[in-house]
């Protein structure tokens, strides 16, 4: 709603607000303090998008907003964050920030200490990005606009509150942060804003990883990660976080297109998916690969599912390159991967500029018909062995166990146990009784 009138801007606002946030603002307005609604929650019902969480700033300390609700959590008190509690659910809980200055950021993260009792548009002024620095009192249905947020909002342009430099340096996070929203919003980064990173990555070397896995995160689950990918490597963010990524990229468009084609669950690994050797041999998992790419997203404090999806992702990806599989070939290949990442391998293939068709119908296939692709899948188990052959526990029922999937990858017809019992007692002339 970027052209309407003031009015019609009031109302749509008006009619976002949820009550429980409304409800909040009204009690600190009839003790006598001023109560806006602040942040992403405001800009996006202003691009009628569904607004996320609901945040109120208000000039009453933390100790008048706990003295006056029932029920109350001191959050982040220190930095004037209490959180009001009216029901059960989430919707129910409203965080309530003090309006404050801020003083220095030693750790390029947080400010060394803040100061409460300052009025609204200095309390606006920190804030990151002017379309982030917007407020609504719904009470007196008054909009709190000191930057131009709205103007940004139809230009579709991102622009830091007050000196970019400024800006970035004191909170390392809020570089990621812009490139973030450059792909959420779909926005353009305003050319000054974004000079202003450079200075700041200093900044960001100081966040802890966590953080910037986070707003990795978010970017890859956006509709056009690319738009945020692209301004990363422009400005070296992406040096900073990523950069054994950073040295493989030769082309950033091709790069960032391939993460946008990719469906959410497998844009980690398209994202590095560079890393991959380009020697590799496409038959197989490159095992040197998934360990490397192992090490570079647990430095960054990805979860464990998180790593082990992407780095066999990234063990595979050149696997395209195959230009006549046949479908043992494909089974084999499958059978190097574990059983939730086969369908996500497919998923990557697909992403592809031009996806190897023979090999993901054929990967399809061997998946949908269930073929036997790990030890587990057999019509046989490593008990019904020893009964069949009297073998006592040992290596070698492990051993006989290997070779029978080998055969049955070769030919899944054999894949029942009458055959594989008899192929059994023909290995275990081979390999013994060992125990």
């Amino acid at each position: 709603m970027t052209d309407a009138t003031e009015d019609q801007v009031k109302r749509l606002l008006a009619a976002a607000v949820p009550a429980t946030v409304r409800e909040v603002c009204a009690k600190l307005a009839a003790a006598g303090h001023q109560a806006v609604a602040v942040g992403g929650a405001v800009r996006d019902a202003l691009l009628g998008r569904e607004a996320g969480d609901w945040d109120v700033a208000t000039s009453a300390t933390p100790h008048q907003v706990i003295a006056l609700f029932r029920r109350t959590a001191p959050t982040g008190i220190e930095h004037g964050t209490v959180l009001v509690i009216l029901g059960k659910d989430d919707a129910s809980k409203i965080e309530v920030t003090t309006f404050r200055g801020e003083g220095a950021y030693s750790d390029a993260r947080r400010p060394d200490h803040v100061r409460f009792g300052v009025p609204l548009v200095e309390d606006l002024q920190r804030r990151d990005l002017v379309v982030n620095a917007i407020a609504y009192d719904p009470i007196n249905d008054q909009l709190i606009d000191p930057f131009g947020g709205r103007e940004d909002i139809a230009r579709r342009r991102l622009r830091a509150v007050g000196d970019p430099v400024a800006r970035f340096t004191e909170d390392g996070l809020r570089v990621m942060r812009a490139m973030r929203f450059a792909s959420q919003l779909e926005f353009d980064l305003d050319p000054e804003t974004e000079a202003g990173i450079a200075a700041a990555l200093p900044s960001l070397a100081k966040v802890s990883r966590e953080r910037v896995s986070v707003e990795l995160r978010k970017t890859l689950a956006t509709r056009q990660p690319s738009r945020g990918l692209v301004i990363a490597k422009r400005t070296a963010i992406l040096l900073s976080v990523l950069p054994e990524l950073d040295a493989r990229i030769d082309d950033p468009s091709e790069w960032a297109s391939r993460v946008d084609r990719a469906i959410p669950r497998v844009r980690l690994g398209a994202l590095l998916a560079p890393l991959a050797d380009p020697e590799a041999d496409p038959l197989h998992l490159d095992r040197e690969v998934v360990n490397r790419v192992l090490v570079i997203l647990r430095a960054l404090k990805f979860s464990n599912l998180e790593c082990d999806l992407a780095a066999q992702l990234v063990g595979i990806v050149h696997a395209s390159r195959g230009s006549e599989w046949t479908p043992v070939q494909v089974r084999r290949l499958l059978s190097e991967l574990d059983r939730d990442k086969r369908v996500p391998a497919i998923e990557l293939w697909e992403s592809d500029r031009t996806p190897n068709r023979a090999l993901i119908e054929e990967a399809r296939r061997v998946i949908t018909e269930g073929h036997a692709l790990a030890i587990k899948d057999l019509a046989i188990t490593g008990k019904d062995l020893m009964t069949a052959l009297d073998m006592a526990p040992g290596p070698s029922i492990g051993r006989i166990l290997v070779l029978l999937l080998e055969r049955v990858i070769e030919d899944p017809s054999l894949n029942d146990s009458k055959q594989l019992l008899q192929a059994a007692q023909r290995l275990e002339l081979e390999v013994g009784h060992g125990a």
